[in-house]
């Protein structure tokens, strides 16, 4: 994606211009990236600073309470929250990889930031978000066995496969991003330095590089595929699946009960998938250019802020094992 934000653009490469490349390499090297997300409104920096404020302490907050009860609480300890635990581990990692800088920006009106921090901010941004979208996959594979396969459940959702494939996802967001950023720290740039959008997504940072990009690309826009296509047709093929078994249940009561195991995940896996398939819909001009940056905004930071309390609010056991973390903590707190 260009402006947009998130994973690597899954668009196909562009043909090279060795023309255009060879008049910039004659250029001077540059050192520093502007950022642009939110500059062009001087007036809302205090309440965009405020509003970013709040956003990351609730997204903290949210994710990290879920992260203690999966954890403190026993009855909890089951594959279903074990993904749930390590997708809120996620979100806070995953966060604090965009949401900081942006606070420094509006709060001090510095935007530049030197080109191998910008690297490395989109290898952490790049690497996450990536892994989401194989967790996102693990869950749904999680949930068909729970409704569509329920007297094979514990036998094939058991604890080793849990850990592997929460393994796996983590390994397989970090280990395709590698590759990309290994490639991207081989380019030079030369100027322009202006980069508009809110962070160091890869296809505008690739724009200004004077390099051959033509590599780089190529594989970004095979990894990108592997990373964010084939989950989603995986999680796309589960809940067909899984809605087609409901919908054969003859008792109400009991697909209520069946689709409500499964809501949540389908919320969240909706939130995030349709904002990042609206920006690549959307055409790319300037005149949708704030369009694009809204949905980039609203799957990078909205949505990791909203995941706990959808969670929570639509979960049973969740609102329990706090109920029950609390009450611990009080009597602790009462007989020392």
């Amino acid at each position: 994606m260009g402006n947009e934000g998130s994973i690597p653009s899954i668009h196909p490469p562009n043909e090279i211009n060795f023309e255009q490349i060879q008049s910039r390499t004659n250029q001077t090297a540059i050192t520093n990236f502007i950022l642009l997300g939110f500059g062009d409104h001087p007036e809302l920096q205090v309440l965009l600073f405020l509003a970013f404020l709040i956003i990351y302490m609730m997204t903290m907050a949210g994710n990290l309470l879920i992260v203690i009860l999966v954890v403190a609480d026993l009855h909890l300890h089951t594959p279903m929250y074990s993904f749930l635990g390590s997708l809120s581990c996620l979100e806070i990692c995953y966060t604090s990889t965009i949401i900081p800088r942006i606070l420094f920006s509006l709060l001090t009106g510095d935007r530049s930031i030197s080109v191998k921090r910008c690297i490395v901010q989109y290898y952490f941004f790049g690497a996450l978000a990536s892994t989401e979208c194989y967790l996102l996959a693990s869950m749904s594979y999680d949930r068909f066995l729970a409704i569509c396969k329920p007297l094979y459940y514990s036998t094939f959702m058991n604890g080793r496969l849990c850990l592997w494939l929460i393994v796996g996802s983590w390994i397989s967001g970090l280990l395709s991003n590698t590759i990309i950023t290994s490639l991207e720290l081989q380019l030079s740039f030369c100027g322009p330095h202006e980069i508009e959008h809110f962070f160091c997504d890869l296809e505008p940072v690739i724009k200004l590089s004077c390099s051959n990009t033509h590599m780089v690309e190529i594989v970004t826009f095979i990894l990108a595929a592997m990373d964010s296509i084939l989950p989603f047709l995986l999680i796309l093929i589960s809940y067909i699946y899984i809605i087609s078994n409901i919908l054969q249940i003859r008792s109400k009561a009991m697909r209520q009960k069946a689709f409500s195991t499964c809501s949540s995940h389908l919320i969240v896996v909706t939130l995030f998938f349709g904002s990042l398939i609206s920006v690549y819909m959307i055409p790319k001009t300037n005149t949708l250019k704030e369009l694009h940056q809204t949905f980039s905004l609203f799957y990078t930071i909205i949505t990791p802020m909203v995941n706990p309390l959808i969670y929570s609010l639509r979960n049973r056991e969740m609102k329990e094992a706090l109920y029950r973390t609390v009450r611990r903590a009080v009597n602790v707190a009462q007989f020392p």
